[in-house]
């Protein structure tokens, strides 16, 4: 573990005189680094802590109410999933979570037999926590418009248009707005004889991931000096990119490597949100000037996990592959492959 840490960036001065030169750092912390805290961002730090609280109060109700919620009945991959139901790498993650999307209406499968289609319906809610609902829901809306904005930014950085990606989160079926995903997670106290994987190593699949950490450490982030730990900043977001925006800016941007460690003393909850182009959207190739192009050398290339440009396959695969029980299902013509 090194001793370096990552950078700081103000939203705020995105709209103010120093414009200029968060656009400048944005593009170093996300060329360099694909890892930054965020400030400025409008949410409150009392909102952050009561969407953590809402996250313990989940957690704390009876394994009961919260599997009458597990992901396994849907086949939207929505729901709670228990410890060690998810997959990093093959090896199963040492975490619970809860995993809501934007709250849609079932599409099911049209004549295409496009199966990502079925990623597309309703979030479960536990009825024993009925504030969750209106409260998630709402926390997910401002991360989105955050991220929105972050990403219009970064493509400003990257001295394109700040509407070049606008066309890939346009809105599937009517909606308005980017591809959603919120997890509350809680990663247990390690026990002395069990794997210390909180989640193993691993990239996320959108454009933007926003996580917000309570006050215990575990997020570490791969850089080429070795893994620096994210250590937890009161009010501030932790962000790092995605795939998409990997694959966006023809590897110029890195999509990069993080892993959660269980922690020692305490239990650790935090929130993920991933934002990434509609189901529906195929990820172009963004024209960068040739000062940049010349420095991208085309996304990472991975045999066991190769990145896809239409996102609803791109994001299908990930479900299949990290929730094998909602794959044989749900998916069973899938799941082998998976």
């Amino acid at each position: 573990m090194t001793t370096a840490t990552l950078p700081m960036l103000d939203l705020a001065q995105y709209q103010g005189e120093h414009r200029a030169e968060f656009l400048r750092q944005l593009r170093v912390a996300s060329r360099d680094v694909g890892f930054f805290y965020l400030t400025g961002h409008g949410i409150s730090l009392e909102e952050q802590q009561q969407m953590l609280a809402l996250g313990r109060e989940f957690f704390a109700l009876p394994l009961a109410e919260k599997t009458q919620v597990q992901m396994l009945n849907s086949p939207h991959f929505r729901g709670y999933t228990r410890l060690n139901g998810e997959l990093t790498r093959g090896q199963p993650d040492q975490r619970e979570q809860f995993d809501i999307m934007r709250e849609d209406e079932v599409v099911g499968l049209p004549t295409s037999n496009a199966l990502w289609r079925r990623l597309v319906g309703p979030n479960q809610w536990p009825t024993a926590l009925p504030a969750l609902k209106p409260a998630l829901l709402a926390f997910q809306q401002q991360l989105t418009d955050v991220t929105v904005t972050l990403l219009r930014a970064m493509l400003e950085a990257l001295e394109l248009p700040a509407n070049a990606l606008d066309h890939t989160i346009a809105g599937l079926n009517g909606h308005e707005g980017p591809y959603q995903h919120t997890k509350i997670i809680r990663y247990p106290v390690a026990a002395a004889t069990a794997s210390k994987q909180g989640v193993g190593a691993h990239k996320d699949p959108g454009y933007l991931t926003l996580v917000l950490q309570d006050q215990q450490a575990g997020l570490e982030v791969e850089t080429a000096d070795g893994w620096v730990l994210a250590q937890p900043v009161p009010g501030a977001f932790v962000v790092n990119i995605g795939e998409l925006l990997e694959m966006a800016s023809n590897g110029y941007l890195k999509a990069t490597t993080h892993r959660v460690t269980s922690p020692q003393q305490q239990d650790r909850y935090s929130v993920a949100f991933f934002m990434a182009a509609e189901l529906d959207a195929t990820v172009p190739v963004l024209p960068l000037n040739a000062e940049l192009a010349a420095e991208a050398q085309g996304p990472a290339t991975d045999p066991a996990n190769p990145l896809l440009r239409q996102v609803g396959e791109n994001t299908l695969k990930g479900r299949l592959r990290s929730h094998r029980d909602v794959a044989a299902r749900h998916y069973p013509e899938l799941a082998q492959a998976s």
